[in-house]
């Protein structure tokens, strides 16, 4: 039985991560300079959120789920059915999929913006790892069936979305705020 689950699982984990975060801000501000450590923590942050709203149980510990019940793969239904709200936010499943994943983007670019030259592999670089992430988070749900999460292609492409929209808007951040110049 997956033994934890619930939606103050969920957020205190959120709590205890961002305690960390903010720590691994301030060792690295220093080092970095205080936008691009900053940038640096909160992405690290929102996977980590995006971890357990994903990959924690929402109503508890399901208990266990037998064989027959379980997915055998993926669903391939592009845009296929999804549920028209969500535990703590309405609006539709696949908005909040791609929204999950728009932080992650921008944080992103601002964080590898400090490097002018080094952004331009790590941001493309950035963007596929945040795919890999969403493909990882999927096979998860699928391979844990106690976790009673779907697995489904069509939240891999709202994450990618969501994670392109956030580049997009990271980029126009960085052209404002300008990292490179803290070094």
């Amino acid at each position: 039985m997956f033994p934890v689950g619930g939606v103050g699982v969920m957020l205190l984990g959120i709590v205890l991560s961002g305690a960390v975060c903010l720590l691994l801000h301030l060792a690295l501000r220093g080092r970095l300079g205080p936008l691009t450590s900053g940038s640096l923590a909160a992405f690290v942050w929102s996977l980590t959120v995006i971890g357990f709203i994903t990959l924690i149980p929402a109503n508890g510990a399901p208990g266990i789920v037998p064989a027959e019940g379980r997915m055998e793969s993926c669903s391939w239904d592009i845009g296929g059915p999804a549920p028209d709200g969500f535990w703590i936010f309405s609006g539709g499943q696949r908005l909040l999929n791609t929204v999950v994943f728009v932080p992650s983007g921008a944080l992103l670019v601002l964080a590898a913006a400090r490097r002018t030259r080094g952004a331009f592999l790590a941001v493309p670089i950035g963007l596929a790892v945040l795919a890999a992430y969403s493909v990882g988070i999927e096979l998860t749900q699928l391979v844990l069936a106690r976790l009673d999460r779907a697995c489904d292609v069509t939240d891999v492409v709202d994450n990618v979305l969501g994670a392109a929209i956030g580049v997009g808007i990271g980029l126009v951040l960085a052209l404002l705020l300008r990292p490179w110049r803290s070094r």
